[in-house]
Order: C-alpha cells, then structure tokens, then sequence
C-alpha cells in the first residue's frame, strides 16, 4: 500500500498531456507519478528526462536500454521498477527467452559480448557505493560509443532516482506490470513486497 494516496488523474489541468503521454505509452497513469503529482514541476521535469533517456532515436537499442533498467533497478532492490522495466522491455520487442535470460547475461546466447559489458557497466553504476571503475570504462569504450556510453549511464541514473522515489513511497503496482511480472520475472526472485495492491 502507498505511503501517500496517489491524486486523480486529473487533478492538476496542467498536467493533462503528461498523462496523456502515459495512457498512450502505457494504457495507464503510473501510481508512482500519480502520488508525484503534488508537485507539478517534478512530473514535467521527470517526464522531460524520461522523453530524453527512452528517445527513439537514439543510438542504443530501445529494448536493451529497458533491459539495462531492469537491471539496475533488480541491483537496487526495487520491485516496482523491476516490473516497469520488464514489461517495457518486453514491449520494447525483447523477447521472452532474451528477458528470461537477462540474470544469466554473462554466458547466455541471447547476449553479445557488447551487451554483457554494458549490464555488467549498468550493475556496478547502480550499486552502492558505487562500483564502476576505469577498467568499466575501458571495456565499454571496446563496444560503444561516448553517445552510447551517456545514453546507458542515464538509465541507470534516472533509474537511480525511480528506485528510491518508488522505494520510499512504495506506490501499489498497477495491473498491467503486476500480471507481467508474476509472470515473466518470478523466477529472477521478484517479489511484489511493499508495492502489493
């Protein structure tokens, strides 16, 4: 159960294309920017970063982008963003199998050697403290460009801000992610937690 009571989707007039945005995208409002809400500026200033990091046209595949979310949530700890990433990345076009796979990245066949050092880049970015080092980056350097670097590292980043915002107010999971994730990430040892409905 959320700590704070999420506001109605359509308590605050200015943020009406915000949400619509979101129900197109996602076919619902996220709890979590629902209960943000009491404060305008920080939903458009998230959605502003959001539009950039998920940016279609940037350089690195939008569905390993999610799955480098994923990751950097699951090392976090946060159920909620696990959830939103998965199924993200599953409508992103990742595959069942790629998406089952993900906690064995390092030596399953449905990653390249490009996208083990990039989760294995994510995971130590978003571990605490945090884990990255040059050799990090000289290995990332192998594989990915610096426009590619700064989009990977903003996952994680923005996903840094998401986990402990959804953390702290343990906003209740809505249908959609909750039913994917029962699903497909169980077995990576999800748990709803705090985020039940």
């Amino acid at each position: 159960m959320s700590y704070l009571d999420p506001l109605p989707v359509d308590k605050n007039a200015d943020l009406r294309d915000t949400f619509a945005t979101y129900q197109r995208l996602l076919g619902y409002a996220p709890t979590t920017v629902l209960i943000l809400q009491r404060r305008p500026k920080l939903v458009k200033a998230l959605a502003q970063m959001a539009s950039a990091i998920w940016d279609p046209e940037g350089e690195v595949n939008m569905g390993f982008k999610r799955l480098v979310a994923y990751m950097a949530s699951r090392t976090h700890g946060c159920a909620y963003s696990m959830a939103h990433s998965a199924e993200a990345a599953h409508r992103a076009g990742v595959s069942d199998e790629k998406l089952a796979a993900v906690i064995d990245y390092k030596t399953s066949p449905h990653f390249s050697e490009a996208e083990r050092i990039a989760l294995d880049f994510a995971i130590a970015a978003a571990s605490q403290p945090n884990a990255v080092t040059e050799a990090h980056f000289a290995r990332m350097r192998q594989h990915w460009s610096e426009g590619q670097i700064v989009e990977i590292a903003g996952v994680v980043a923005v996903n840094g801000f998401l986990n402990r915002w959804n953390d702290t107010m343990a906003p209740r999971l809505e249908r959609e992610p909750l039913e994917f994730a029962s699903k497909h990430v169980a077995a990576h040892g999800w748990k709803v937690g705090k985020h039940a409905r």
